[in-house]
């Protein structure tokens, strides 16, 4: 246990590799929010609201799990580099 004092950990993950996740969840909202729109002129306004609520609770877990597989991926652990104490 005392070997993991000489690692230290680096997030490698850069914007473009998220750009497709954050995409796809912008579309989706667009989408949910179309939904809701062409529901609401219908007889019963909460099928509106039941929809925008139901494409976002079904695809929420899929996009956050995504995500944190992408954000785990992109951690390294890398030997520290020993200095010298004689600068």
């Amino acid at each position: 246990m005392e070997n993991l004092h000489t690692y230290r950990m680096r997030c490698t993950l850069t914007f473009g590799d998220i750009y497709g996740q954050v995409l796809a969840w912008i579309g989706l909202i667009f989408i949910s929010l179309a939904t809701a729109l062409s529901l609401m002129g219908a007889s019963r306004p909460i099928f509106a609201l039941v929809a925008v609520g139901l494409i976002l609770v079904l695809s929420l877990p899929f996009l956050v799990f995504a995500f944190t597989t992408t954000l785990l991926n992109h951690i390294a652990l890398e030997p520290k580099v020993q200095s010298s104490g004689n600068a």
